[in-house]
This record gives C-alpha cells, sequence and structure tokens, in this order.
C-alpha cells in the first residue's frame, strides 16, 4: 500500500526540530507475531490476495470485489454499493482464505488491524466463523456506523468492544482489535476505545476467514451483511 502503515508508535517532530517518539502502546502490550498480512495493493482484476507475512495464507478475490483502487494515496480493495441483506446471496462479493489453524486465536493472544473508509452504516468487515459455528467465531462489524470486533469462545462466552462513534464518515481509520485472556480491546487510530473485561476461552473452528461479508448464508434465514466501502490492509497477530 501507498502511503500508510499507520503503527502504534508514531513519531511526531518536535519544537526544536529533532524528532520525538511517541508510544501509544497499552501498558500491557506483549510482543505478537504476524500470521498474516494482506496489503491488498494487487492490480486491477486481481485473484489472489497474496500473504505477504510469509506464511502463505493467500485468499480468493470474488469478481464483484474491485482491486487496484487507489484513493487519498492508499492502493486497496473496493466493495461497490449493494443492499446488505436483500437476496439474492452474493458470494462473488467475499474475499475468502482457506480455514488455517494460524487464522484461529485459540487460547492465544489475537489482534487484528484493518485500515478502512466506508460512509454506509451497516457491513461486516472481516470475521471467521459465525454466531452458531462449532467452536467458536470473531467478527468486525459496523452497525449504524459504529465499528465493533466481537470474539466468542466454544464455551459460548464472548466479549466486545467498540469504537463508541460513528466512523463511517468516509475517511481513513486504522482500527485494531486484540484479545487476550483477560479482556478485548480496541484502538482507532493509536487511541484506545474500548475494553470489555473477561474472558472468551479457546476459539478454534474450522472456517475460512471471509472478508466483506458472511460466508455462509441465504439472504433468507441467514443475512450476508455485505460491507461497502474500501479497505486498504489486513494484517493479523498472535503470540
Amino acid at each position: 500500500m501507498r502511503l500508510r502503515r499507520q503503527s502504534q508508535a508514531l513519531i511526531v517532530a518536535a519544537a526544536s526540530g529533532g524528532l520525538l517518539a511517541v508510544a501509544a502502546l497499552p501498558a500491557n502490550a506483549v510482543t505478537l507475531t504476524t500470521v498474516a498480512y494482506y496489503q491488498m495493493n494487487e492490480n486491477a482484476g486481481a485473484t489472489v490476495m497474496v500473504d505477504s507475512s510469509g506464511s502463505g495464507l493467500n485468499g480468493t478475490i470474488g469478481s464483484a470485489v474491485q482491486t487496484g483502487v487507489v484513493y487519498a494515496g492508499a492502493t486497496g480493495y473496493r466493495w461497490r454499493w449493494t443492499k446488505p441483506n436483500q437476496p439474492p446471496a452474493q458470494p462473488q462479493r467475499l474475499v475468502t482464505v482457506a480455514d488455517n489453524g494460524k487464522l484461529d486465536p485459540g487460547t492465544s493472544t489475537y489482534s487484528v488491524t484493518i485500515r478502512y473508509r466506508t460512509t454506509k452504516a451497516f457491513g461486516n468487515i472481516i470475521q471467521k466463523g459465525q454466531n452458531k459455528t462449532t467452536g467458536g467465531y470473531f467478527k468486525f462489524q459496523a452497525p449504524k456506523g459504529v465499528l465493533k470486533c466481537l470474539f466468542k469462545g466454544s464455551n459460548g462466552e464472548q466479549r466486545t468492544a467498540s469504537s463508541k462513534v460513528p466512523l463511517n464518515d468516509g475517511q481513513w481509520h486504522t482500527v485494531t482489535c486484540k484479545r487476550n485472556a483477560k479482556q478485548v480491546s480496541m484502538w482507532v487510530d493509536g487511541v484506545v476505545t474500548s475494553r470489555a473485561n473477561g474472558t472468551t476461552g479457546s476459539i478454534s473452528n474450522n472456517q475460512p476467514l471471509s472478508i466483506g461479508g458472511k460466508n455462509t448464508c441465504d439472504q433468507i434465514s441467514i443475512t450476508c451483511d455485505y460491507f461497502v466501502g474500501d479497505i486498504d490492509y489486513v494484517k493479523i497477530e498472535k503470540r
């Protein structure tokens, strides 16, 4: 991607003209390993989403997903307008990565970072599994424009962190959601917005990673909650 890669350690210019490192990391930060990194900078018409982490977890890009889109200096994928819950189901709107244990949170500390923009007040952005999936699941969704990340363990325990305010302002936002043994937390553009204390247990399922909506849906008994907007990159880390 171009013109981005906001980290949670920001560098700003001091008044003296020197550089001052300003840490925005949480006090309980731990070192995580990147297990999947989707820069989403493939050219127009691409069919493979490349994982640049070295894990080889490439994804399949649906035919309705527009690649090679440049907006405000960033190259990413675009999901064009559709009603999120109106039949028929449109699996061609999804980017999917085949099930792999590296993508499951398990009992580990697990972090998902996305950089996205939208003007719509709905949509599931990324998830692995769904509400009734055996083994639990996680997802990012944006009801009324407020971004929420939910982790639900195989024991039925779940925790949700959120942006608190709508992010559907058409601007790029970098959001990290982290699950550990004690809580689920969210950072928006480097600032902590929410912490939900409590455990979620183990999360491990046999479902693919799905970007842009639900993988299993028919728009009748199960809505697909399709995302409309742009995504610059997705990064998954765990310990």
